[in-house]
């Protein structure tokens, strides 16, 4: 795609010129677009954090309605495989219906799936609570990044817009394990469910009031046979990885289910090329730096959300934390996150774009990975946990925040929703694969360590050491692939503004 340069002053003419006028909708121009954001944030805040934040409630979640082990997963699974493989859809529906819409539906439908989970009184109504959840999410994710999108179109207030973006959205893993062990420690595991009903209620107060209404302009169709091959390979796919964390890889559910969900997401591209209205059109990964913003966020997807599962193991496990301190680990992450990625997006990338920015990010990521290995029986926080931790919290930053914006830079008001909804299905497709991965791996390596030794506790504790640092040397070798991937496919200097930035601004 070529770019040309533009400033917000061009962008604004060019809306007054198509509406004859001031137009309401001129996201660039909009008086209220830093409360936006702030809406925008506590939305993806609410989402991102729901992955990991009922990790910590499930041992008293399981206590409390007497499932079983082999069902337990089920409350993760559940949300992944809803949210996943909805997720393309939920973004078209963003682009037809409009986008506030469908931003204060997936709101009040999330709220309401959550209060339906806390107040649980069975299993079954929990799983049907949380795939609901994933539902919703898959509506709301795709319409809150592109209400950002649309709304940010200066480059210079887009930076920081998504500087600040970027940052919740990696560090909203690691918020949820706080939280999830302040509540679970202090209240009940079914607040952990409840505390939806806050941040949804204030983003909807504030999009009801700070959004613009109306649908786009140029309203795409849908592309059902698209839209039920891409939804059906991907519910396959992270049904199939996600199965392999308690069947072996041998096993036709979990093999059987990746084939076909290749298969049929194949066959999706193969009709995007034929489909009179694709529900992804091929502008819209084609262009060599949104294509691999998207290949940036489902590799970092596929290292990160396993080693937060790891890194927890190991902090409870290991060295003896609590939920809440096991969380309050995390937080130097989350500090290195926000700070990258707010000085990435306002000072490195207009001054070098995104080519040494991603890479670099990849490298520090597997650096830090690389350096968890280390950690033994022994080691203690400060000078062995932390500053690996700080050191990846600032390579994803770097990654979040670029690949985020990139992704979505440039692209037409009726593509912005299901560009928006690439950018989630990767990292959550990614992060599925990564943690069922990492897990087999890790699980082996154990089970290898303890052949021909007596099973002591000390004996164990070796063999979950060596399989969080199995864990932690494949997540390093995804981010070194990651590496080599954006070095090679990034376009040298800085990105100017997209000719379809100026018409991108209708919500």
């Amino acid at each position: 795609m070529d770019r040309t340069p533009q400033s917000s002053a061009t962008g604004e003419a060019a809306v007054s010129a198509a509406g004859g006028g001031a137009s309401p909708h001129a996201g660039g121009a909009h008086e209220h677009r830093w409360l936006i954001l702030g809406v925008i944030g506590i939305a993806q805040l609410m989402v991102v954090l729901d992955a990991t934040i009922v990790n910590i409630a499930l041992p008293s979640a399981q206590q409390d309605l007497g499932f079983s082990d082999g069902n337990r997963q089920w409350i993760v699974t559940a949300y992944a495989l809803a949210f996943g493989s909805l997720l393309l859809l939920g973004g078209r529906i963003a682009d037809l219906v409009g986008r506030k819409a469908v931003f204060i539906a997936g709101l009040a439908g999330f709220a309401a799936a959550s209060a339906l989970g806390g107040a649980a009184s069975s299993f079954g109504v929990l799983v049907v609570a949380r795939a609901l959840q994933g539902v919703f999410g898959a509506l709301l994710a795709p319409a809150a990044l592109s209400l950002l999108t649309t709304t940010f179109t200066d480059p210079r207030e887009r930076a920081k817009a998504f500087g600040i973006y970027g940052a919740i959205a990696g560090a909203g893993g690691a918020v949820g394990l706080l939280l999830g062990g302040l509540l679970t420690e202090y209240l009940d595991w079914r607040w952990c469910l409840y505390v939806n009903l806050f941040f949804a209620v204030i983003a909807i107060l504030g999009g009801m009031r700070l959004l613009h209404g109306g649908r786009p302009d140029d309203r795409p169709k849908l592309d059902v046979p698209g839209t039920i091959l891409v939804s059906a390979g991907l519910f396959c796919i992270v049904y199939g990885f996600s199965n392999a964390e308690t069947h072996a890889w041998g096993d036709i559910q979990t093999w059987g289910f990746l084939v076909v969900g290749v298969v049929l997401v194949a066959a999706f591209a193969w009709w995007q090329t034929r489909a009179k209205h694709p529900l992804l059109p091929l502008r819209v990964i084609l262009d060599r730096d949104r294509g691999a913003s998207f290949l940036a966020m489902f590799i970092s997807g596929a290292g990160m959300f396993g080693v937060f599962l790891f890194l927890t193991y190991y902090l409870q496990q290991i060295l003896g934390y609590s939920p809440v301190l096991t969380g309050l680990a995390f937080l130097p992450m989350v500090f290195a996150m926000v700070v990258s990625s707010v000085v990435a997006q306002n000072s490195l990338m207009p001054r070098l774009g995104p080519k040494p920015i991603v890479p670099a990010g990849m490298a520090l990521a597997a650096v830090g990975m690389a350096w968890l290995t280390g950690l033994g029986l022994t080691s203690s926080y400060a000078p062995h946990v932390m500053p690996p931790l700080v050191i990846a919290g600032v390579g994803l930053g770097l990654i979040f925040a670029t690949a985020m914006n990139l992704a979505t830079a440039g692209i037409e008001a009726h593509d912005a929703g299901v560009a928006s909804a690439m950018v989630n299905t990767t990292q959550q497709v990614g992060g599925s694969i990564g943690t069922a991965l990492l897990n087999t791996l890790a699980t082996s390596a154990a089970t290898s360590y303890l052949v021909g030794k007596q099973p002591t506790p000390q004996v164990q504790a070796e063999a979950a050491l060596e399989s969080y640092s199995t864990a932690y040397w494949w997540s390093a070798a995804f981010f070194a692939v990651g590496f080599v991937i954006t070095l090679l496919l990034y376009r040298r200097g800085v990105p100017s503004g997209h000719p379809g930035e100026a018409s991108a601004v209708h919500m």
